[in-house]
């Protein structure tokens, strides 16, 4: 984690300065608390897209605020060390994404502002008392993510026709990983299909699960996680190696040689993200902020993987794709 220091003078001369001269040193910038899940390079354009939000908003990092970095790097147990880290510094805002890291970082503090880009339920993980009036330190945006389970099944098969058996890669230490899960296996179980649920805890667990679906799997759901987004480029490779086609739930899995994906505009949330940071700056209250749910979710399709892997994608699916990379 990197931390900006401010100039400052040393010794016993600063004690003979005039009072006017203290008074022309600059004023602390105001520091937002950036807790990564994963890498910098796993969440570039999500940062990108947060940082070009708060520019056009006036706040340029460096000049009329200070940024903070933190990366978990997928380990969860880190979460809670960055949290506590942000607020020993007195960051005036922690911004963080992912269930696990909204609550290591209300746990870590209820007075200091934190705005989540993404989380999946937060009323049901008790983050907010309610979506329109969160209350407490805390707002931000919820994908709900378990409600699109079933869809990103529907949309496999339609890739896949006739395959009968998914396997599902999944973090087993998060609460919300399993509880899509069993929303997966609950759509899987309606049309027919049986499951194969994949367990990891952490990294050095995702190629062992991997030897577990070859032959057994003829198609996987890859669970977004921050184990599975720092990962990620491990999970296609093996994913395309062992030809079975997978679906996931972020443009940035696809655009790395993932087959498809379906979820909201990750980019776009953390837009949003930086709207809500802003607000709280000007001296908004969090917790009478409401928090906001995508009303659009994007449906991308890679060819270029899908004929790795023998795959023709149906063209009426292509046909409702938001976009197709070639």
């Amino acid at each position: 984690m990197r931390r900006r220091a401010f100039l400052s003078l040393l010794g016993g001369g600063a004690a003979t300065l005039p009072f006017t001269a203290r008074a022309q040193q600059p004023r602390k910038l105001p520091t937002i608390g950036f807790l990564g899940q994963s890498t910098p390079v796993a969440e570039s354009s999500r940062l990108a897209a947060f940082l070009e939000r708060l520019r056009e908003l006036g706040w340029i990092d460096g000049q009329t605020v200070a940024i903070e970095y933190g990366w978990a790097e997928g380990v969860g147990e880190r979460f809670a060390e960055i949290a506590r880290r942000f607020v020993q510094i007195k960051v005036d805002v922690i911004v963080t994404s992912g269930t696990a890291s909204v609550v290591s970082a209300k746990q870590a503090t209820t007075v200091i502002p934190i705005v989540f880009a993404v989380a999946g339920d937060p009323i049901a993980n008790d983050l907010v008392t309610s979506l329109s009036r969160p209350g407490g330190n805390i707002t931000g945006l919820s994908t709900v993510a378990t409600d699109l389970a079933g869809k990103r099944v529907e949309l496999l098969r339609e890739a896949v026709p006739g395959f009968q058996r998914l396997a599902v890669l999944a973090n087993a230490n998060s609460p919300l990983s399993v509880l899509e899960t069993s929303e997966i296996e609950a759509a899987v179980q309606k049309v027919g299909i049986s499951s194969i649920r994949l367990g990891i805890r952490r990294a050095q667990d995702i190629a062992p699960a991997f030897e577990q679906i070859r032959g057994p799997a003829d198609a996987l759901y890859v669970v977004a996680d921050p184990l599975t987004n720092t990962n990620r480029a491990q999970i296609h490779t093996l994913a395309t190696s062992a030809k079975v086609p997978a679906i996931y739930n972020a443009r940035e899995h696809v655009a790395a040689g993932g087959l498809m994906a379906y979820g909201p505009n990750f980019a776009e949330l953390y837009r949003r993200a930086a709207t809500f940071v802003d607000r709280i700056l000007r001296g908004a209250k969090p917790g009478d902020i409401p928090v906001e749910q995508p009303t659009k979710f994007d449906l991308i399709i890679n060819l270029t993987t899908a004929k790795a892997l023998g795959l023709t994608i149906p063209p009426s699916l292509l046909a409702r794709a938001d976009e197709v990379i070639e």
